[in-house]
């Protein structure tokens, strides 16, 4: 971070202080940005637009660096709404190589929507060829059998479909071919749909789908786990095609095939049903394997969320276990250190609307974890 040798600004309260450079100020701001949020000290528009507009002026300034910032801000930050609008706003400035940069900034199946949502949100339904070819990269990256069966819900505003008829991607083999005429004729003619051969799991949903409410328990106790992997089924739609909801027998089915960040979000879902012994040693494993933690992606506050809602204690060392994961790549600090966490009125609020996590909490975390890296280290808190 890179400031000038005397203060010459003044900070929202009145005190003076340093200005960052664009690309300081920047970074800074885009490590911490959930788009469309309110913090303490500024408004989600204005928020959005200085964002925005550091954005175009570091794309004049260095458009390589940029190309290098967004996938980092995506795949290493993990930062994926900062990363759509950064890598839109980069092209709206106008810098090249704008189909690899949009391309780099989705790392999800639901995310192509995301870019073609917020460009017609903010700049107008006209999409640069820039963008729709970034995107159509991305579509035949991530669009399969799996992440449309869990991502093209009847009410989001922008289907699968949709991003399809904008971009025209070029599918990568025969079964992609069949998978986005199929997803047209979901969003178009959903009455006269026709699942190909190819499509295996799609036919496999569509023939547990069929089933009459009363024999769907009885089909699943002959084999469940292995009939809804072949489903691509998640917790969420078996939670609503099961009659009598989630109990210990419906999670004890779909746990084998859900993924990480379910299964650490579903922790409390597991206590209430009293989930078996072996299932339990089962998720216990999962999270707290090094591979899947770093392949999870979960920030660390993730893991402190789910320790703080969890009734129970039978999941607080393999918490402790996966925080320690996900924080280990904090490089050690030699000689003295003096770490201060701000825990100040402005900390308090929720980092997000959707969260129940404040700002003050995932300092204190960070601070934590800074402090277990450093030789001879202070932590104050102020």
């Amino acid at each position: 971070i890179q400031t000038h040798d005397r203060p010459t600004a003044y900070t929202h309260e009145g005190a003076r202080a340093f200005l960052r450079d664009p690309k300081s100020e920047l970074f800074l701001l885009a490590v911490t940005n959930m788009v469309a949020e309110d913090t303490f000290y500024e408004g989600a528009d204005r928020r959005d637009e200085r964002f925005a507009h550091l954005v175009h002026s570091v794309t004049q300034e260095d458009p390589e660096w940029m190309q290098r910032f967004v996938p980092w801000l995506r795949t290493k930050a993990n930062m994926r709404s900062a990363a759509a609008v950064a890598a839109a706003e980069y092209v709206k400035a106008g810098g090249p190589q704008g189909r690899k940069v949009i391309a780099s900034a989705v790392a999800r199946a639901d995310e192509p929507a995301e870019v073609l949502a917020y460009w017609a949100q903010e700049h107008g339904r006209r999409f640069p060829q820039p963008v729709k070819r970034g995107v159509a990269d991305a579509v035949r990256r991530h669009y399969t059998e799996y992440t449309a069966l869990k991502y093209d819900g009847l009410s989001r505003a922008w289907r699968m479909g949709d991003v399809i008829e904008m971009t025209h991607p070029k599918p990568v083999e025969a079964w992609q071919s069949d998978l986005f005429r199929y997803l047209l004729d979901r969003r178009h003619h959903p009455e006269s749909m026709v699942v190909p051969e190819t499509l295996s799991k799609v036919a496999r949903r569509a023939e547990l789908e069929a089933l009459p409410a009363e024999a769907r328990r009885d089909v699943l106790r002959e084999r469940g786990a292995d009939l809804l992997q072949e489903a691509g089924a998640t917790w969420e739609w078996l939670s609503g095609w099961l009659p009598g909801g989630m109990d210990a027998e419906a999670w004890q089915w779909v746990i084998p095939s859900m993924g990480y960040m379910a299964l650490l979000r579903n922790l409390r879902n597991f206590d209430d049903a009293d989930i078996s012994d072996a299932h339990v040693r089962y998720v216990q494993e999962v999270l707290a394997d090094p591979e899947r933690v770093a392949r999870s992606r979960q920030f660390p506050y993730r893991f402190w969320s789910a320790y703080r809602n969890v009734p129970s204690l039978r999941w607080a060392s393999t918490l402790e276990t996966a925080l320690e994961l996900s924080v280990r790549n904090i490089p050690a600090l030699p000689g003295r250190t003096l770490v201060l966490t701000d825990t100040s009125a402005s900390m308090m609020s929720p980092v997000s609307r959707q969260s129940k996590v404040r700002h003050f909490e995932i300092a204190a975390l960070f601070a934590a974890a800074l402090a277990a890296q450093a030789d001879d280290v202070e932590l104050v808190s102020f």
